[in-house]
């Protein structure tokens, strides 16, 4: 099964009052493991952005000035996401943006739904979780999936995060791969998962034992010989 995770970013919340996408991000996930393969655009949306809409991810006019309008990368868009089946948290917002573009683009495209099919995360996480808090903080949280480089919102990073959230709430992973040769090596494994996340490198401290909390474990092994009648595996010597 070959699914696209997708996020955009808009100008607002309303595409029914004139607001515009600004940014696609979208990464493949073939048989439950990601490709490496992804889509990320940002556009011109040729009006403004709303101030709310800049504090929640940071992306300005200015960055935006010189970067191509929606009917210049449709296509390349469409080619990507056609035939997958889309997973993406609260799907009618996004969706609802695209056939927005779409409709203004007025090319051969029709709806979104009619190249693609669509899975809510938000639904399923109401489904699973319900009455506690779904957004995708919380189910990053929930999930412990690492999320602490979203300082802002951004496509293609919530895009991957999303993957990773996706995954463990259905099914989880039991390997992490950073690499092709990881991911080959485990895919002749059907029941083996594997996801690919950039992530920080973290080092486990070692700690020993001081020589007070060593004497005090043989003292308890000399305890249990005497009480088993010598038969303390862990002072055994085979």
């Amino acid at each position: 099964m070959r699914q696209i995770i997708l996020d955009t970013e808009t100008t607002g919340l309303e595409p029914s009052q004139g607001h515009r996408i600004i940014e696609i991000g979208c990464v493949e996930v073939v048989d439950r493991k990601l490709t490496g393969n992804h889509y990320h655009q940002y556009i011109q949306p040729e009006r403004e952005i709303d101030e709310q809409a800049i504090e929640i991810h940071g992306i300005t006019p200015e960055f935006l000035a010189d970067k191509p309008v929606f009917s210049d990368i449709v296509d390349e868009f469409m080619t990507f996401v056609d035939g997958g089946e889309l997973v993406i948290h609260n799907a009618p917002f996004d969706v609802g943006f695209i056939n927005h573009e779409l409709k203004l683009h007025q090319g051969r495209y029709t709806t979104l739904t009619d190249y693609c099919s669509v899975v809510d995360t938000l639904v399923m996480a109401r489904q699973k979780h319900p009455g506690q808090k779904n957004n995708l903080d919380a189910l990053c949280k929930r999930y412990m999936v690492d999320n602490s480089q979203r300082d802002l919102h951004g496509a293609l990073l919530d895009a991957e995060i999303l993957a990773d959230v996706y995954l463990m709430m259905t099914g989880g992973q039991t390997a992490l791969s950073l690499s092709d040769k990881d991911t080959a090596a485990a895919s002749g494994s059907a029941e083996e998962e594997v996801i690919r996340r950039l992530s920080k490198k973290f080092s486990i401290p070692v700690v020993r034992a001081t020589d007070a909390e060593e004497a005090a474990h043989q003292q308890k092994l000399a305890s249990i010989a005497k009480a088993s009648g010598n038969n303390c595996i862990w002072l055994s010597d085979s």
